[in-house]
């Protein structure tokens, strides 16, 4: 049946409040992950739900998802670790926070650490 809405949410919404498009697509000049039009790529670290074991989450990467294979394919090289891309966030093994950020740079991809 359809006849259940949302009554409290205590998320935050990820569309844009201008286009409606998710937080990543949204190309509006006062989207908050884009700076001087530029894609700002988070970057972060996850425990939860994975017992107590670490990723480094990258999400924000506009691209084809073969682009974005690709690319997590050099991470986890670059890294010396394994990973997964799942519905366009990169997921790479251990804390590789700096590494990646690092990475992305000399690729030319502004990147900020998101997080504690």
């Amino acid at each position: 049946m359809s006849d259940t809405r949302l009554v409290f949410s205590t998320g935050s919404s990820n569309t844009c409040t201008q286009c409606g498009k998710v937080l990543h697509k949204c190309k509006c000049p006062e989207n908050p992950e884009s700076v001087n039009g530029e894609e700002v790529v988070q970057i972060s670290r996850q425990t939860k739900g994975r017992k107590g074991a670490g990723v480094t989450l990258i999400k924000g990467i506009t691209g084809t998802e073969k682009e974005l294979k690709e690319l997590a394919k050099q991470l986890k090289s670059h890294c010396g670790v394994g990973g997964t891309t799942k519905s366009g966030i990169i997921e790479i093994q251990g804390d590789q926070r700096q590494i990646a950020k690092q990475y992305l740079a000399s690729k030319g991809i502004t990147a900020r650490l998101a997080g504690g």
